[in-house]
């Protein structure tokens, strides 16, 4: 039995789509479980709008998320002659030809589809056509000769059988009048080459499909199985774009989402397995399966993603979080110095408290980064005569302690409550405000047992 073997194919025009790595995943998956092959083949034949930093940008979210493929990337570009060879093949063979049509003249053919609201079928005036009688002036494209009659079935994967008629497949461009291959050639060509078993693609490559199979067969190629994934719309339900807020894996990491439970959230958006949410990778590995692709659309759910992550930060190995959160903080937030980071790794088992991103946990920690606090102009507020008169009484019971912890700092807060006539807020809040300049943040007692006796004294002096 032949090796399982897929691949993921982005053109480096822009950064990777939150819907192509889901792809990338569902490749990488299938062929795992199947103990088969997944490579990564960058389409850049698009030369203006193809860059070096987008190539880059994928390849490192690929990594960034956990998705290694096997052998170094397949580049596109360089197997041109592969594809224009093949073209030539196509035409000798009488399965292609070339057609002499001027720009002006599809595009009336365009136009007069349009306005009677018919989809455009390029109306085949030069596949029987004599080349003698072709105008000189015209540089001509290569077009495949597509089947006429009958119809067509795709066996998917994913969608079960697929019928289309053939006449409304047109004779697709295969050689631009420049001599460069269209993408359905290269795509064919490649996928060939790279002895590629299953094609895991989105469902709006289904036409693309038809048309490479006929490719393969007019060549007498081994024809892939093919599985075609439903789109991933918005939360409102229209098809997401690049243009979508969210919708880069650059996105998720300047927010602090973990890779690993990104991972999982697009594992589990349009695929299950039985009634079970948490997969690590080897579960996310030994369960995967198409049959468990649904058939319709995914919903991205900002909330659920926020909701799986938070999952993540609490369940995860405190060691792995505190190298996630300093990798975090280094390259989107600020250098973390070494007397810092070791407060926060002594304090992480509260700071990651109700925090849903690695940001919420860097926000929580500020106070231990920040020697100096600054207070927002609202929280200032908040510090009138009574708060400061608690925060002196507080600074004056502390000097006396020995002992700072939770224990002997208890029955300080309860007498100030008491004495005060006020509650545990009254005392708590202004102690917050004046310890990490914000009346929100971890707990009153955390706070002050994280930064230690000296370093809550000298704070509390600077209030006047």
């Amino acid at each position: 039995m032949k090796t399982v073997a897929t691949r993921f194919a982005p053109s480096p025009t822009g950064p990777l789509h939150i819907g192509g790595v889901r792809t990338a995943l569902f490749n990488w998956l299938y062929s795992k479980n199947k103990g088969g092959k997944f490579y990564l083949r960058i389409e850049d034949t698009d030369k203006e709008r193809s860059k070096e930093e987008f190539k880059n940008q994928i390849i490192n979210s690929l990594k960034w998320i956990g998705i290694n493929y096997d052998d170094g990337e397949y580049i596109q570009s360089k197997k041109i002659v592969d594809h224009i060879n093949i073209a030539n093949n196509l035409l000798k063979k009488g399965l292609a030809y070339k057609c002499y049509c001027s720009t002006d003249e599809i595009e009336e053919q365009k136009k007069r589809a349009k306005q009677k609201k018919i989809p455009y079928i390029y109306d085949r005036k030069w596949r029987n056509k004599s080349e003698s009688d072709a105008p000189k002036e015209i540089d001509p494209v290569i077009r495949f000769k597509s089947k006429i009659e009958g119809k067509s079935i795709l066996k998917d994967l994913v969608q079960g059988n697929v019928e289309i008629e053939n006449n409304t497949i047109e004779d697709f461009v295969i050689l631009r009048a420049d001599g460069s291959p269209t993408y359905n050639l290269s795509a064919s060509v490649d996928d060939h080459l790279m002895g590629m078993t299953h094609i895991i693609r989105g469902d709006d490559h289904k036409i693309n499909t038809f048309k490479q199979i006929q490719i393969y067969e007019a060549m007498n190629w081994e024809v892939p199985s093919f599985a075609h994934i439903p789109l991933i719309h918005t939360i409102e339900g229209k098809k997401l774009s690049k243009r979508d807020n969210a919708s880069t894996l650059d996105d998720y990491s300047k927010i602090g989402i973990i890779p690993n439970a990104l991972r999982n959230y697009l594992l589990r958006l349009g695929w299950s397995y039985k009634d079970k949410e948490i997969f690590d990778l080897d579960e996310s590995i030994k369960y995967f399966n198409l049959e468990g692709i649904g058939k319709s659309p995914s919903k991205l759910d900002i909330s659920r993603i926020y909701s799986m992550n938070e999952h993540y930060i609490k369940n995860i190995d405190e060691i792995d979080l505190f190298d996630l959160l300093i990798t975090y903080c280094n390259t989107f937030k600020e250098k973390i110095p070494d007397l810092s980071k070791k407060k926060i790794k002594n304090s992480l088992h509260f700071l990651k408290n109700k925090a849903k991103t690695l940001e919420d946990i860097y926000k929580n920690s500020k106070f231990l980064i920040n020697d100096k606090i600054q207070i927002e102009k609202e929280d200032k507020k908040l510090l009138d005569e009574t708060a400061i008169k608690i925060i002196k009484l507080f600074s004056n019971e502390i000097n006396k302690l020995s002992d700072f912890t939770r224990e002997s700092l208890e029955p300080i807060i309860e007498n100030l409550i008491k004495n005060n006539n006020t509650n545990f807020k009254g005392v708590g809040q202004p102690l917050r405000i004046c310890l990490t300049g914000s009346k929100f943040g971890p707990g009153i007692y955390d706070i002050l047992c994280s930064l230690g006796k000296d370093e809550v004294s000298k704070r509390l002096s600077q209030i006047r």
